[in-house]
């Protein structure tokens, strides 16, 4: 159990560093959601391919595979005190870890053959990608963070539940997880879903800590 524990801490600061990291590279480096020109973003696909493909990997591919570990560390170390809730949060962190990792996966694949064909006909490429990036989209819960709301959510009222974690970092992750939640309202989309990745961050950062220093 202790060893389990200190691979979700690991997990849970990791899951920080790619969120910062892949907020980083969208927002700042690539600024990729201010740009609404399919065509434009096709031509910046094909010039920052690897870069792309990289922050894919880790944003989402990587994300999703720490993300179940660090389901499993909580739901061992919270199971006994609260078990239906621990049971469907981490039924819930898996499906959407899945998610992720299927999001990740799939704008990638369509990364390769959307610049090939951007070389011979741009305005096809711009249309293929549209497809791709709806799909990846729609896996990754850019209409609203109802999975990782409902897993922080859950996962926090069992720790209050079960008293095996800090009331302060529970009631964090219950406010994190009413965020995730509500970010599903239409018109409150990108505002809320911003607010539950730095909010997250946090969350994830002293949950790390509080794991890696447990000695249970």
């Amino acid at each position: 159990m202790k060893t389990l524990q200190k691979f979700g801490g690991f997990a849970a600061l990791y899951l920080a560093v790619a969120y910062l990291t892949g907020m980083v590279i969208f927002l700042a480096i690539l600024d990729y959601p201010s740009i609404t020109d399919p065509a434009q973003k096709v031509a910046l696909l094909a010039e920052k391919q690897m870069v792309i493909f990289s922050t894919n990997l880790l944003l989402y591919v990587f994300f999703g595979v720490f993300l179940i570990v660090l389901s499993l560390a909580l739901y061992d170390r919270l199971k006994s005190g609260a078990p239906a809730i621990m049971q469907t949060a981490t039924a819930i962190g898996i499906i959407w870890a899945g998610s992720l990792i299927a999001s990740g996966m799939v704008s990638n694949a369509g990364i390769e053959p959307v610049v090939a064909l951007y070389a011979k006909d741009p305005a096809q490429a711009a249309l293929t990608w549209q497809g791709i990036e709806s799909v990846a989209s729609g896996l990754g819960n850019g209409n609203g963070e109802i999975l990782g709301g409902l897993w922080a959510l859950l996962a926090s009222l069992a720790a209050l539940r079960a008293g095996r974690l800090p009331r302060a970092l529970n009631i964090l992750g219950s406010l994190v997880g009413a965020v995730g939640i509500l970010s599903l309202i239409p018109g409150f989309t990108s505002t809320l879903t911003g607010v539950f990745g730095l909010s997250q961050i946090i969350w994830f950062v002293w949950l790390g800590i509080v794991l890696l220093r447990s000695k249970l």
